[in-house]
């Protein structure tokens, strides 16, 4: 990797099946992308402290044994823990899309430190988890979120945004009351399933029946970043299911999400990038701005 490029390390394993579209979506927005077997990093061969950004992406790590993410987790947590704590310690980013997601809830990265007297330590307790979908199938769909909270990847979002879930275990349960306020309190809920119009959803615009309708969370700093949907998957406008009919004009010049000039053209309300590529692109500018 190029000194002076953001560098991005999008962890792979058995099962994962989403790395190919995570690291499209970081690289046009100008990163330096480098996919990297989870073997590598336990044998020293790539080292996590020389990338700025880590993205666990979505698939069925290991089949999704056990339970979902359970052993990706377990192997994050024993295996690198150490490693992790000191790359967030550093003011790094991290994102987990889908299965992502649930290792990162599972290996207590997210929610984190819930407290401004608790340190985050490389052995963290669960604090949540992400259980079977209360329809009791796999559900493969598009939905609204509401974007809340104060985070570095969801700025400039826009408060009702559009993506695909594909998910059997996506209803997220904090550990009890106490968990779930301070995930309030501390504006760590990034993303909440909603209607079209941002109001509150029934099934199935809440997919899995997730408690307050959590889709996503953060940790206190903002950083580190979790969600069930996959904003990958509408990076570019073409992607959303209805873009035909929802094309607009674009002037030439426009600028883009990810800061790049586009040509004239049909395109979205957005140029030719569909709601997911501002998460990808604050991630770039944000190492940019404060690491590089």
């Amino acid at each position: 990797m190029n000194q002076g490029k953001v560098k991005v390390i999008v962890l792979r394993t058995a099962g994962t099946n989403c790395d190919a579209e995570a690291a499209f979506a970081f690289e046009s927005c100008g990163a330096q992308v480098r996919a990297v077997h989870i073997n590598q990093l336990f044998d020293g061969r790539v080292c996590l402290r020389d990338a700025h950004i880590l993205v666990i992406p979505g698939g069925f790590t290991y089949g999704d044994d056990i339970e979902s993410g359970r052993i990706l987790a377990n192997e994050l947590r024993l295996r690198l823990g150490e490693d992790l704590c000191q790359f967030i310690g550093d003011g790094k980013l991290v994102i987990g899309i889908c299965n992502g997601f649930q290792v990162m809830v599972k290996a207590g990265i997210l929610p984190g430190p819930l407290d401004s007297n608790e340190e985050r330590i490389h052995t963290p307790m669960q604090k949540a988890t992400l259980i079977n979908n209360d329809s009791g199938k796999f559900e493969d769909r598009w939905c609204h979120l509401k974007a809340e909270g104060k985070s570095v990847w969801t700025e400039g979002l826009g408060s009702v945004v559009y993506f695909p879930v594909a998910h059997a275990e996506g209803k997220f349960i904090p550990k009890d009351q106490d968990v779930l306020a301070k995930l309030r309190d501390n504006g760590q809920i990034a993303f909440r399933y909603c209607s079209p119009n941002g109001e509150r959803p029934a099934y199935p615009e809440n997919p899995n029946g997730s408690v307050d309708d959590i889709a996503g969370i953060t940790d206190k700093t903002g950083r580190v970043l979790g969600l069930m949907p996959h904003p990958e998957r509408h990076f570019l406008f073409t992607q959303h299911p209805s873009w035909t009919r929802l094309s607009l004009p674009a002037p030439a010049g426009r600028e883009a999400p990810c800061g790049r000039s586009l040509p004239a053209g049909k395109a979205g309300p957005n140029g030719k990038y569909g709601h997911g590529a501002k998460i990808f692109a604050n991630g770039v500018q944000y190492v940019k701005k404060h690491l590089l």
